[in-house]
């Protein structure tokens, strides 16, 4: 299946009206999960379903719009990434976002990549996240272990344990891959990242994460997100969307790397 993200995402640099007035997910045909649903029994503990971003918010591809003052390390890490998206954009073919190569998206940004739904499931000791980018799948440990403090084992999705705070589910993880990178707008992490996550199912529809980055290496202060908010996609289901390195590489030299002015190899 040819990847949508080639068309979509880096082509936003250039044509940002996408996301105007038709949201979305009802363009890919799974209604209209702006407005909230009626107040309604719901177990504020229950966050099983398919869960979709809402399209309306200021900072849809970040964290938030205030990007804390980063130090020199993490100032000479921002200045080496390339984006094709955002006040920085260059074409795409000179460009250097990981995921022009199908490489993974990581976390957080996979939480806020365009619209593509998550689905939750809970089971004993674990809270299971999908995520329909990719078909990602991220395990929540809840079984009452630490957060390694010093991992030595690095991954794309970091290691993460959660627990209940009252009613809000607080995801604690480390151990990241330093690859990936924050956002569509290049800022970049390190090895050291800390992230914490606060889910609270509103109602039976709404379902609000909010997020705190942490790492002295690259920023001079923690990094606090603004409020994200999902819908629960009635009936959802999560579908099959790989970015296929084949044919991305196919399209990069049939019509990305000329657009960049990149001449074919």
């Amino acid at each position: 299946m040819r990847s949508r993200f080639t068309s979509l995402v880096f082509a936003l640099s250039i044509a940002a009206c996408f996301f105007s007035s038709t949201s979305f997910a009802q363009r890919q045909g799974r209604g209209n999960t702006e407005a909230a649903g009626p107040s309604v029994p719901h177990d504020p503990h229950d966050l099983t379903g398919v869960w979709l971003l809402s399209t309306r918010q200021s900072a849809g591809f970040t964290l938030s719009n205030d990007v804390p003052a980063r130090t020199p390390y993490g100032e000479m890490k921002f200045n080496a990434n390339k984006p094709s998206y955002g006040p920085r954009a260059i074409p795409p073919a000179q460009g250097n976002d990981p995921t022009g190569m199908c490489d993974p998206l990581g976390i957080p940004r996979i939480l806020f990549f365009t619209n593509w739904p998550i689905e939750i499931f809970q089971a004993p000791g674990r809270m299971i996240q999908v995520f329909e980018w990719n078909r990602v799948f991220r395990e929540i440990w809840t079984d009452g272990r630490d957060l390694p403090k010093d991992p030595e084992d690095l991954k794309w999705l970091g290691y993460s344990v959660g627990k209940w705070d009252g009613d809000v589910f607080v995801v604690e993880s480390s151990g990241f891959d330093e690859r990936p990178w924050i956002d569509h707008f290049d800022n970049p992490h390190s090895s050291g990242m800390r992230l914490q996550e606060r889910y609270h199912r509103a109602d039976r529809d709404t379902l609000e994460l909010t997020m705190t980055l942490t790492d002295p290496k690259v920023y001079t202060k923690p990094w606090v997100s603004e409020k994200k908010t999902f819908r629960l996609v009635q009936k959802g289901e999560i579908k099959e969307m790989f970015c296929v390195p084949s044919e991305e590489q196919s399209f990069n030299s049939r019509i990305r790397n000329p657009a960049g002015g990149v001449p074919k190899k």
